[in-house]
Order: C-alpha cells, then structure tokens, then sequence
C-alpha cells in the first residue's frame, strides 16, 4: 500500500518509516511526488494538520498521511507552538530557533515544556472521516545543548526522569517515547482496527 507522508522533513520522515515499518507500508515524502508544501495559515495544530493531508491527498490521489507538531513553552504562553519550524523566520533553521527560544527564555527559572504532535490520516483527499491521533512528551527547557541525536529543540529538550535529552536517545528510545511516537502508534490502532491497513 503506497502513502505519501505530507512532509519534507528528513527527521519527522525518518521517525514515521521507522514505526510505519512493521505494517509493510511504503511512505514515500510528498516530494517524491513533486508535491510542493502546503501553506500552514491556522493557529491550530489540527487545522494545519488536515490542511497539510488534504493537500498531498489532492494531488497524489492516494492516501496521506499528515503531521503537525511542534514545542510549547509554558513561560512563553505555549510557543513557539505551531510557529516551531519558523520561529526565527525563513528560511527555517534549527539552529537559529533554538538560539531564539534559549534568548527568551533567559533569566526565567520556569522551563516546562512539552512537545505536542497532531498527526492526520485521509484515505483520499474528500474524506469526510480523517482518523485523528495525538500525542504530547513533556520535559524542560536547558540552555546548553546536548546530544547529537534527533533534531528540532532536542538538544534542549530534557527528560528529568531520564537525565537525558530527546538528542541523546537513541531511535528505539525516543519512538517509544516521543509525542510523534506516541501519536503515530494510536493512528496505526485505527488504521488497523478500520482495516484501513493490515498487517
């Protein structure tokens, strides 16, 4: 069964072939389909999630899947939020947002945050019944990076309870874990129990 995944980032891909994998699915990026990105206009994660799917879906004509994330900062009012992948402006760059979330956030002892992931399936662009799932993985905010796994904030995105950041987990870790990991294993449940995909 082909999906295209409604994203060209190489790390969000990685994470979703890694736990599609099992089902025996091929997930393929929507520019392997040249499909240019869609524009993420909403404040919402789930709007600019089905946006995103029914965009890929459209001009594909097949199946899509869609992934909205990004952190929220409590001492910042929950951003960057859904402006994570542009928080310093274009063009997108980990490193510079990760300079202006530590710039905000300095001098202030408050540095929960948690990551938060919409994830969107369409089995073609019109339907009316997207299976819709979830997850959010919580931490802190640390002002020196470490680790040089993952991507995004997770150098400084610590895990107490771990003593480790998302950087310094390994794969099997961090998709056991991680708000992607999270929602992408309760959208495979609904796939599976739809028979959307079997395995």
């Amino acid at each position: 069964m082909n999906i295209v995944i409604a994203s060209n980032n190489a790390g969000k891909l990685r994470e979703i072939n890694r736990l599609l994998a099992p089902l025996g699915c091929e997930a393929q990026p929507q520019s392997h389909y040249n499909v240019p990105e869609a524009e993420e206009p909403h404040p919402t994660f789930i709007e600019n999630c089905i946006t995103k799917a029914r965009h890929a879906a459209k001009l594909t004509g097949l199946p899509a899947l869609a992934d909205d994330s990004g952190i929220c900062v409590t001492a910042l009012g929950g951003s960057p939020g859904v402006h994570s992948a542009r928080f310093a402006g274009e063009p997108k760059s980990d490193q510079r947002n990760n300079a202006k979330l530590i710039a905000a956030l300095a001098g202030n002892p408050q540095r929960e945050a948690y990551y938060y992931c919409m994830m969107v399936y369409l089995r073609h662009a019109d339907d009316p019944q997207p299976l819709i799932a979830e997850g959010r993985w919580y931490g802190e905010i640390i002002d020196t990076p470490r680790g040089e796994a993952g991507f995004g904030y997770d150098p400084h995105f610590f895990i107490p309870a771990l003593n480790k950041t998302a950087a310094e987990l390994s794969s099997a870790e961090k998709d056991a874990l991680s708000h992607r990991g999270q929602a992408l294993t309760q959208l495979i449940a609904q796939l599976q129990n739809t028979h959307a995909i079997t395995p």
